[in-house]
């Protein structure tokens, strides 16, 4: 069996995961730190490109 691992931490998923979507793909993570973290990065990122254009 394949184990699966949090997208943020590596940490090893457990029965209860939150799904977070990230430019389009949807990503599992352990817990609501996790998805605020991948979140707020994508934030930055995503502002980052702008000020770029």
């Amino acid at each position: 069996m394949k184990k699966s691992t949090c997208a943020a931490c590596d940490c090893e998923l457990g029965t209860e995961t939150i799904t977070v979507k990230l430019g389009g793909k949807t990503v599992e993570v352990c817990c609501q730190e996790c998805a605020a973290a991948l979140n707020e990065a994508e934030a930055a990122t995503s502002a980052a490109s702008a000020d770029t254009e």
